[in-house]
């Protein structure tokens, strides 16, 4: 049998014609245009603040910016597309005027909002849903020919529950995303970029089972993103508060990064790129 750490895994997204290798992981810093994030220091809302922010974030090592309009929390609000795009349309228009360098992400489930996001110069799709919360997103990340995340997350892209299953969780997500990347590949879309998605709607037992077999994803032939910074799989285990789960995180990136994930979407970029520097072998 082979080692798990052999198997053969994708390792570079082509973005603006330009291949970018992933073989050193990339990090993705995140920025909620959002008034009710789970993270409240993660909030901005003000242009001054929203442009320092991304400064700081590409100073202290962020490859991607990942803008999102729409809490993702459970028990958030969904908003309308109209209502998402008044609230990242100036701060995704700024910061692509004052950081044209800047490879930028946009995290949102809704089409028009990507077409919107894509027509202002973003580079990548981070879609949380999967598709399944707006099947147009798919003819909109084709045409364009941008990377897409592709998440799994219950109650969005699986209409049972975690209990509904004694499957293991790590063979319901390969099978979902082999189902989903051979319908993307159908429609045109190349760059996909998997993610387990950590927290959402799993529970933390789950969680924790998705890192011990996080090398069996690889057999997907796809780059990982994980996306596990200051969730409550960190801070209910150990009984803290989102403000309070940095090392935690860290510890959960430390595996993670040695397991072969490809791009780390975090709060605090200057920590999780002294990991990087740490493990990087090269």
């Amino acid at each position: 049998m082979a080692n798990l750490h052999d198997l053969t895994q994708n390792k570079s997204i082509l973005i603006k014609g330009k291949l970018i290798d992933l073989n050193q992981p990339k990090i993705m810093g995140i920025l909620n245009v959002t008034p009710d994030s789970f993270y409240e220091e993660s909030r901005s809302l003000d242009i001054a603040d929203i442009i320092n922010r991304v400064q700081k974030m590409i100073e202290n090592g962020a490859d991607i910016i990942d803008i999102g309009g729409v809490s993702t929390r459970p028990g958030a609000s969904e908003i309308n597309y109209k209502d998402e795009i008044k609230r990242i349309e100036l701060p995704l228009k700024t910061i692509r005027k004052e950081f044209p360098e800047a490879v930028i992400s946009l995290d949102t489930y809704h089409a028009k909002t990507a077409a919107l996001g894509l027509e202002n110069g973003v580079d990548i799709i981070n879609d949380v849903s999967g598709g399944q919360k707006d099947a147009d997103i798919h003819d909109v990340v084709a045409k364009c020919k941008v990377p897409y995340v592709l998440t799994h997350s219950y109650g969005m892209a699986d209409s049972k529950s975690p209990e509904d299953s004694n499957v293991p969780i790590i063979q319901k997500l390969i099978t979902y995303f082999s189902e989903r990347i051979n319908t993307l590949h159908n429609k045109g879309i190349h760059d996909v970029i998997i993610d387990p998605g950590f927290g959402f709607g799993k529970t933390i037992q789950q969680n924790f089972e998705i890192i011990s077999n996080f090398e069996l994803l690889k057999i997907l032939e796809k780059p990982i993103l994980v996306g596990v910074s200051r969730k409550s799989m960190i801070y209910k285990k150990l009984q803290l508060s989102p403000e309070n789960s940095l090392i935690g995180t860290v510890a959960i990136n430390s595996i993670l990064i040695e397991k072969g994930a490809s791009i780390f979407r975090v709060h605090d970029v200057y920590e999780m790129n002294l990991i990087r520097n740490l493990i990087d072998m090269n």
